[in-house]
């Protein structure tokens, strides 16, 4: 499949433009009007009938002459609530910031669905495209699911691409088994009751409450769990009060839970919920806790990926392909597909400060710019890697 990388290089100049109008709009979470009107335009463009699912999403099918089985291709398309600081002349326009390269990934997928346009006479089955919402805050895959994208056709296997920054551009990387941490975002909201600074014996702190149970918390990880067991417990919001000498009401703690096993975040989980209720007990006051959102540890097929590694290293460069076994604690929502099917999550590499200055900064930062060189070459590999698993798997 040599020839899909050299028409997708032809592409480069409309990905580039698809990629920086949507850098430019970005919109968050589950509700993408504009997203979801400009991708179902391009497909039509593309000569494909596109059909809306769920609130924001867009799906499409192809197939070629010869029946087969069924592989989706999956992009998510959500912004992160990021004012942008990034020195480039496509910077968003609305406050909200593509950080985490999902306007990359609409974009390589749309490149893909012109190229299986381009070489439908090679497809063996069918390829379901995907462009889904609400990565970020991990309703987007299970909404999906839930309102049937793995039928009508019967999806058999799935692949999805991420890029990363502060990677050499277009290195590929393989994750065997589970190598992605499970998610839970959750929330304790602490119930005292509000009085005057001056005279705290009258009320119920909820402040002072918060901060016996943020430290309490610590010791979970570092005392509860082995530390041969991946995992972590950080709490990202601590929101109180409006003013010095009011005791206020209430207050909100939001944190995250990540770890590689499901009992293992259930367990973090129960024992936040058991500490916040009776440390609020202890101070005279009352606490909930409530998930606001999760996502499991995302398993890639061994085997699948085993299978598409040999495909990439026949037409893409062999020493840029990157096979591993220890996960990371970043999470994907794209993990909800893989108990369903076997799965393939592949990262690509989107560039160092040493290919450029600007390229290289975190993830979700404010600064961080990905290397668009990038882009016709993600189309490339979602194509090809969708032809060749559905022609090894056509008996």
């Amino acid at each position: 499949m040599k020839p899909i990388f050299d028409s997708a290089k032809q592409l480069k100049p409309e990905l580039t433009s698809i990629r920086r109008t949507l850098h430019q709009y970005p919109e968050i979470g589950s509700l993408l009007p504009k997203t979801q009107s400009f991708v179902f335009n391009k497909l039509e463009e593309y000569g494909y009938c596109p059909q809306k699912l769920c609130k924001s999403a867009v799906v499409a099918t192809i197939s070629g002459k010869r029946p087969g089985k069924t592989i989706l291709l999956r992009a998510d398309m959500d912004a992160l609530p990021i004012q942008e600081a990034a020195p480039v002349p496509f910077a968003s326009k609305n406050g909200s910031m593509h950080a985490c390269g999902h306007d990359m990934h609409t974009a390589m997928l749309l490149g893909a669905a012109k190229l299986l346009r381009q070489y439908q006479q090679d497809l063996v089955g069918t390829v379901k495209l995907v462009f889904q919402p609400d990565e970020e805050g991990f309703t987007g895959a299970k909404a999906m699911l839930k309102a049937g994208v793995l039928e009508n056709p019967h999806v058999d296997a799935g692949i999805a691409f991420h890029i990363v920054s502060g990677i050499p551009s277009g290195t590929v990387m393989c994750g065997s088994g589970t190598c992605m941490a499970g998610c839970t975002l959750f929330q304790i909201h602490i119930k005292g009751t509000g009085c005057h600074g001056a005279m705290p014996e009258t009320g119920v702190d909820p402040i002072n409450i918060a901060a016996h149970i943020y430290l309490s918390l610590q010791e979970i990880i570092a005392r509860e769990i082995a530390p041969t067991q991946p995992a972590a417990l950080t709490i990202g919001r601590f929101s109180a009060g409006e003013a010095p000498n009011i005791i206020p009401e209430d207050v909100i703690l939001e944190g995250t839970i990540r770890a590689m096993d499901c009992k293992i975040s259930k367990y973090i989980f129960d024992r936040i919920e058991e500490i916040s209720i009776q440390t609020a007990s202890l101070f005279r006051g009352q606490a909930c806790v409530k998930e606001i959102a999760s996502a499991p540890p995302l398993q890639n097929d061994s085997e699948m990926v085993k299978e598409l590694a040999s495909y990439m290293k026949e037409c893409y460069e062999p020493y840029k392909i990157v096979l591993f076994t220890q996960g990371g604690m970043g999470s994907e929502d794209f993990a909800s597909y893989t108990y369903e099917r076997p799965c393939c999550y592949m990262l690509i590499g989107a560039g160092t400060p040493e290919e450029n200055p600007l390229f290289g900064k975190p993830m979700h930062n404010d600064h961080v710019v990905f290397n668009e060189e990038i882009l016709s070459l993600g189309s490339a590999l979602y194509a090809s890697n969708a032809i060749n698993w559905l022609r090894n798997h056509s008996q």
